[in-house]
């Protein structure tokens, strides 16, 4: 049985898409050979005077082209006639000679809206999970099948550029607004629209279009007006960038190529540059992301036969903090579940629920919820000093601050609080589970959920198990960090866990290079010129300079001097310097804005900023800190895979993702470079920098963190 059907319905096709044995529609080769064929026999077949393209699946219109054909391509040559292909079915669709209506419902992406755009008339349904996107750049490539000709032509090049140069994907209801589908209706209603509007244009009607906004029409037709626009997207996209990342610039170039000299130059512009990205290590990279995530959400978290993951559908907080906020307006959003705030202090409870509110209001202001959703979910927010509602919690998160004895006092009173098959979790980014749970008479159903803050942007969760642990506590956790919308992936119980033990050794050389001299703004240039979002002296002030001693402390603890904590982070605190959140750190801010460098710091430390460290030095430094910080922990086990190791720098603290992570970033310079690199700077600069012995080792036998792709 083929991908496609065709039923009759008087001169109304309707051609269905189902593939065969796939929990999604996908554009294979066998899918485009077929569908060629069909559409053959559709464009001479002289009875049919209008085609209704539907989906036989749940939830997916078409989710885009197959990466695994995509990853095996090998050669320009391949990856040009790849698309040639791909260009000539869209094509074919929107030559064929009689209307074609997209029926659209669920995932309808990359491919999948290249190939509705290019048909006449575009239904969606108003259900949450129908969402449109072009989504290439984020696997380091460019919509190449028309994507970067259509769809400016149909909604204008600002909305345009806006999607594609960030790969996003927008809900039915913004893709009706910005005029890229036609018609919104229930889904229930669907077919039948759709039919109706085939047998309005097979008689010739035309649809009426134009819902774009005045000032954006103007921009278009003007030349002038496009060149600001380009510019400006432009000169965006490098600040975004830095440069690093090709795909976006590559898009740019063939939108305003196309606009400028017509479709079909446009679609030869769009060949030549996914030619060239295809095989470009930072589309490799990104691939190997994207495929290391989609693993991840399958992954119950425990090797083996997994129990089931218990359900989730009262959960409470102890801690109304902004931390306790964050949890609680992310799983009432996300989860759809009650959440009980708890605190000792009433007006504290009552910041905690306003700042959750503060998250919903901030999402119904974008348009990502209604006023109606706003409504629902922040009915399911509730809080108070007392336990009332915790006897009905299935899950228990301790948010209160990082000290010890004070975790260990809520742990124990949320025992006594809660059903016997009740998860008892702790929020903490440093402190041992063991030590909290220390205290609990049932320490199998404890386990850390340590989640990044701000809680509703920052995509990773960190469950940290313990040797006591019980797998069915493992997998609840996993799931239910899943259905908050993290990439989630399980630590062992390790001092600093996975993200904090990598990122400790790396900004305690900050400090070894402060004293050295070199500046503030060196170092974070030179780490974002690297691919990190932000440097790691601005980090040092986002994270809070007294959570980062706090930490340093308890890392040094467990490893001794290689983890020296650092004296001028002390200094700093001391001096009631915090970072952001007290408008005092290494820069200045105003109204919750970074400034510039106070010169002040260089003192409170004791540096002198006259650096004759080399530039290239600066970088390696603190790299290679952090890569052979990784190399270590996961030869400890502190993570069950280099796949989660890389995900997990990645999304945590933001390691550059078109290289891949630390641990196959280590694999693309070679284990022996890494460890010449290393030697190198051990003799210049101290025994901190030794490779570690399973750097060593892979360096001796030639080995790899992942397997070559």
């Amino acid at each position: 049985m083929g991908a496609f059907t065709v039923e009759m319905r008087g001169g109304i096709a309707r051609l269905e898409f189902n593939l065969q044995g796939e929990p999604i529609n996908k554009i294979t080769r066998d899918v485009r050979d077929e569908l060629e064929d069909v559409l053959g026999q559709l464009a001479t077949d002289t009875t049919i005077q209008a085609v209704v393209l539907i989906s036989g699946k749940p939830d997916t219109f078409i989710a885009g082209a197959d990466i695994d054909e995509f990853v095996a391509l090998e050669t320009r040559e391949e990856a040009h006639d790849l698309v040639r292909q791909g260009q000539a079915l869209v094509n074919r669709i929107e030559r064929l000679g009689k209307p074609v209506i997209a029926a659209i419902h669920g995932a309808c992406l990359g491919g999948g809206l290249e190939a509705a755009l290019a048909c006449t008339y575009r239904i969606a349904t108003d259900h949450p999970k129908t969402s449109l996107g072009l989504p290439e750049v984020q696997l380091g490539i460019i919509p190449a099948a028309g994507g970067c000709q259509r769809l400016p032509r149909l909604i204008g090049v600002r909305a345009a550029l806006d999607m594609i140069l960030a790969g996003k994907q927008v809900p039915a209801r913004r893709a009706f607004r910005s005029g890229i589908v036609d018609e919104l209706v229930h889904p229930a209603m669907l077919e039948q629209v759709a039919f109706e509007a085939a047998e309005r244009l097979a008689t010739g009607w035309k649809p009426k279009r134009g819902r774009r906004d005045a000032a954006s029409l103007a921009l278009d037709k003007n030349p002038l007006g496009r060149r600001v626009v380009f510019t400006t997207a432009k000169n965006q996209l490098l600040k975004k960038t830095g440069g690093h990342y090709p795909a976006p610039e590559a898009a740019l170039q063939a939108v305003r190529h196309g606009l400028r000299h017509g479709l079909q130059a446009g679609l030869d512009m769009e060949a030549a540059f996914f030619a060239e990205l295809a095989v470009h290590e930072v589309s490799r990279n990104l691939v190997q992301i994207f495929f290391a995530t989609t693993a991840l959400k399958k992954d119950p978290g425990v090797e083996g036969a997994a129990p089931e993951p218990k359900p989730v559908a009262n959960l409470g907080i102890v801690g109304a903090g902004f931390m306790g906020s964050g949890i609680g307006a992310t799983a009432v959003r996300k989860a759809g579940v009650d959440v009980r705030l708890r605190d000792t202090d009433l007006r504290r409870v009552g910041q905690g629920l306003r700042g959750a509110r503060r998250i919903l209001k901030d999402h119904l202001k974008r348009r990502r919820i209604t006023k109606h959703e706003y409504r629902r979910l922040e009915r399911l927010l509730s809080g108070g000093t007392d336990w009332g509602g915790f006897g009905r919690a299935d899950l228990v998160i301790e948010a209160v601050f990082e000290d010890l004895d004070v975790k260990q006092q809520v742990m124990k009173a949320v025992e006594e609080q809660v059903r016997d098959d009740c998860i008892i979790a702790s929020n903490t980014s440093t402190i041992p589970i063991a030590r909290i749970a220390e205290v609990v008479e049932r320490p199998e159903r404890v386990l850390g959920m340590h989640y990044f803050s701000p809680v509703e942007k920052m995509p990773l969760l960190e469950v940290i198990v313990t040797d006591r642990t019980a797998p069915w506590v493992t997998v609840s956790a996993v799931a239910f960090g899943r259905e908050m919308g993290k990439t989630v992936i399980v630590v062992q119980d390790r001092p600093g866990f996975w993200v904090n033990r990598i990122l400790g050794p790396y900004l305690m050389e900050v400090e070894h290079l402060l004293r050295e001299g070199v500046t503030v703004e060196t170092l974070d240039k030179a780490m974002m010129k690297f691919g990190f979002p932000v440097g790691p002296v601005t980090l040092l002030d986002e994270i809070g300079l007294d959570v980062v001693q706090k930490a340093s402390r308890v890392l040094h603890q467990a490893f001794g001097e290689r983890m020296q904590p650092s004296r001028g982070i002390e200094r700093m605190t001391q001096d009631g310097r915090l970072g952001r959140k007290n408008g005092r750190g290494f820069y200045r801010y105003e109204g919750g804005k970074r400034r510039e460098v106070d010169e002040t710091a260089y003192e409170i430390i004791e540096a002198e900023p006259s650096s004759r460290v080399p530039r290239d030095d600066v970088s390696r430094r603190l790299v290679y800190m952090m890569l052979n910080e990784a190399a270590r922990a996961l030869d400890e086990g502190v993570v069950r895979s280099a796949r989660d190791g890389d995900i997990g720098a990645i999304f945590g603290i933001g390691f550059p993702p078109f290289r891949g992570g630390p641990l196959r970033y280590l694999d693309d310079v070679g284990a022996h470079k890494a460890v010449d690199t290393l030697d190198e700077l051990a003799e210049k600069y101290g025994d901190r920098f030794a490779p570690c012995p399973r750097l060593s080792r892979m360096a001796t036998e030639r080995l790899r963190f992942h397997p070559t792709t």
